[in-house]
């Protein structure tokens, strides 16, 4: 492996050629109120302590 990385391409690169990407953001946690419903309904996962 060389000592010294060529930069050379990186240098000469044209960010203009790049295109702008639109992400969402996406909330996959429940809310409190889902939360206690489950709750009450006896819907905990099978692996919680009592």
């Amino acid at each position: 492996m060389p000592d010294k990385l060529d930069l050379s391409e990186l240098m000469s690169f044209d960010k203009s050629a790049l295109q702008k990407a639109q992400t969402d953001e996406k909330n996959s946690l429940p809310t409190q109120a889902v939360i206690e419903e489950e709750k009450r309904q006896g819907g905990g996962s099978s692996d919680s302590t009592p």
